[in-house]
């Protein structure tokens, strides 16, 4: 019900928003020349058709929409798979399929086979005349195996029942699977069926638990045919099944052809035990003839006109099970784009893009569940709030060291084992935490602490970088003396810096904030120093004519004049320092975005993985949005003269 809500949502919201855009573009007066900024502004409607576009394409090629309005049609669709995969054996023997009967299609290879390692024996330089004729006459011994198996006056009697009682079979298959109580399932027998199907779930997420008792949540495809339909194409597979596999034990194997081979088997091991360790060649050859004849043994060789009654039979069920799929075959066609549910064996599975794109359902239900810190993921969740003593916080921003640095000692148990605290020793309770005050809710998770390592690398390269940018821009010293350090570490990627960081920092957060911040570094210098460099001369020497000091300068018309490279610069760092993060999550941590993706990927976790991606881009987002908002603010005037 909720996809087919957001769905119907999801198509109003574009329809409306196209004729509301084009209903405004021919009451609005446009004033603007061409490639005024202010022509940009506004439009909100279309980012609400952008965004509904790609939610749809997502709901569509997920298979979303059909799992929302055609809840069974997966199921139904297991149930046809079981009857293609059965009758794809059968069919694979006859020109159905194929151009040809695959009788013919192994002839033709074997005889070209044979063709082409007679003619080497008889190029053979190696060879002797009379090693030359003994294989030549195995190799023709070989061709001559096959007119045995084609002969139809030579087939059994016994081999042409079993191929007429199978043909009958999938004609009564046929008569049955057309009437509508097939297959004649009984009461008792439809509510254990209907039981069995509520017990195994829908389609989509199901939560298991596993012997580890953590939580797991694997996609599956329902096996038990949940619909009258659906039990019709499983009883029918069933049957094809079976028929399929007494046509594969079936072999065309007369007596003929049975004394031939024997006896073309034993010549040729006789003939290899009575050859010479330097007669290695001749007994390859004499090897490779063998395996020909094996494999004209085991492949299904029949006269050219033996299974033409089976081929009707087969493509008359194949035509009327297609029909029998009626209004199926269209939501297959329509509603599960770029593949269709397969069969492979006992299960059924997603084959296309359903099974690489996860569901928007399913994606939302594994967030939600990796979200609870009784669920999470590696029992932490991706974002909560904790509620944490304020004393902790006190203790992690005061040093330990303002304890050590008061007057006097520490306090020494007394002879009865009783320690008094003194005033030194109540101190350092302050600075390391260790007393309760109150509680306050603080955030943690996987997102609160990729979001931490970012914000804070970011704080300290910009707290850094830009004086330092601006005094590269201002002063030949600082611009001769910085500029080659800069330069030599900014063109190296940040990934070749990550494995050297985190040995020698750890893989903790100091490490990767390091990181964020050396990459942001370079980034706020460069930009610093453009804005500083490129600050027009007339306003400096305007500014000089009115009596203004340096520090005014600097504060009023140089810095402004930089703020707008300076914040360009921010935005570009942000997208570096998500990229970092996650790399440097993947190659060393326990927590974090990169950590969750890294851990999805060895396990195929795919909806994880585009959960991964989704809070990366939102939270890549919600930083240029506020930089976005804090440009706005700051400097107005921007593109406007």
């Amino acid at each position: 019900m909720f996809t087919q809500f957001i769905t119907i949502i999801i198509l109003v919201s574009i329809v409306g928003c196209i004729l509301y855009g084009r209903r405004l573009i021919k009451r609005e007066k446009v004033d603007a020349v061409f490639g005024n900024p202010e022509r940009a502004k506004g439009g909100t409607h279309w980012i609400i058709v952008g965004s509904s576009a790609i939610l749809l394409v997502w709901l569509y090629y997920s298979w979303d929409i059909a799992k929302g309005f055609y809840p069974k049609s997966a199921n139904e669709l297991c149930q046809v798979a079981k009857i293609n995969e059965s009758l794809l054996g059968l069919k694979y023997q006859f020109p159905i399929e194929e151009r040809e009967f695959k009788s013919t299609s192994v002839i033709k290879i074997e005889n070209e086979n044979l063709k082409k390692i007679s003619t080497e024996i008889k190029d053979s330089p190696v060879l002797s005349n009379q090693q030359k004729t003994i294989l030549v006459r195995f190799v023709n011994k070989t061709n001559q195996l096959i007119p045995l198996l084609t002969d139809d006056n030579l087939m059994e009697i016994d081999t042409k029942i079993k191929i007429r009682e199978m043909t009958e079979e999938l004609r009564s298959l046929s008569i049955d699977f057309q009437k509508n109580d097939y297959p004649f399932e009984t009461e008792l027998e439809k509510n254990k069926r209907q039981k069995a199907v509520l017990e195994e779930g829908g389609w989509g997420i199901t939560t298991v638990q596993s012997g580890t008792g953590s939580i797991e949540n694997t996609m599956e495809v329902p096996l038990i045919p949940a619909t009258d339909k659906g039990l019709k194409f499983d009883a029918a597979a069933k049957e094809l099944k079976v028929i399929n596999d007494k046509f594969f034990k079936l072999k065309n194997h007369n007596p003929q052809f049975k004394s031939s081979i024997k006896l073309l088997k034993d010549e040729i091991k006789r003939y290899r035990n009575d050859l010479n360790e330097s007669d290695e060649i001749a007994s390859t050859y004499a090897k490779n003839i063998v395996k020909i004849a094996r494999r004209i043994e085991f492949a299904s060789i029949y006269p050219p006109d033996a299974l033409d009654e089976m081929k009707d039979a087969i493509i008359e069920f194949d035509v009327l099970q297609k029909k029998e799929q009626g209004g199926l075959r269209l939501i297959d066609i329509f509603f599960f784009p770029a593949g269709t549910i397969v069969a492979s064996g006992p299960s059924c599975s997603e084959q296309g893009s359903g099974r690489w794109l996860p569901k928007p359902s399913d994606t939302l239900n594994k967030f939600i569940l990796m979200s609870k810190p009784s669920v999470g993921y590696k029992n932490i969740p991706l974002l909560w709030i904790d509620m944490m003593d304020v004393s902790k916080i006190i203790g992690f921003i005061l040093p330990d060291w303002i304890a050590d640095i008061l007057p006097g000692e520490y306090p020494v148990h007394s002879k009865d084992g009783i320690v008094k605290e003194n005033f030194k020793s109540n101190v350092l309770k302050i600075v390391t935490g260790d007393f309760k005050l109150f509680k306050i809710p603080v955030p943690y998770g996987h997102i609160w602490d990729s979001f931490l390592r970012v914000f804070l690398g970011l704080i300290f390269g910009i707290l850094i970088g830009v004086p330092l940018g601006l005094f590269m821009g201002l002063n030949r010293f600082a611009k001769g003396f910085f500029d080659p350090l800069i330069e030599l570490y900014r063109p190296v990627p940040p990934l070749a810096w990550a494995p050297l960081i985190i040995s020698v920092l750890g893989i903790d957060n100091t490490g990767k904030v390091f990181l964020l911040f050396m990459v942001s570094l370079s980034i706020m210098i460069i930009s610093a120093r453009a804005g500083a460099s490129g600050t027009q001369l007339s306003k400096i020497h305007a500014a000089h004519s009115l009596g203004a000091s340096k520090r005014q300068i600097l504060r009023h018309v140089i810095f402004p004049n930089s703020l707008p490279e300076i914040l360009t610069g921010i935005r570009v760092a942000v997208g570096m320092c998500w990229g970092t993060l996650v790399a440097a999550e993947f190659l060393a941590g326990t927590t974090g975005i990169g950590f969750v993706e890294n851990v999805a990927k060895k396990y195929f976790q795919y909806e994880v993985i585009w959960i991964t991606i989704f809070i990366m881009g939102m939270l890549g987002l919600l930083f240029d949005i506020t930089l976005r908002k804090i440009i706005d603010k700051t400097i107005p005037w921007r593109g406007k003269g």
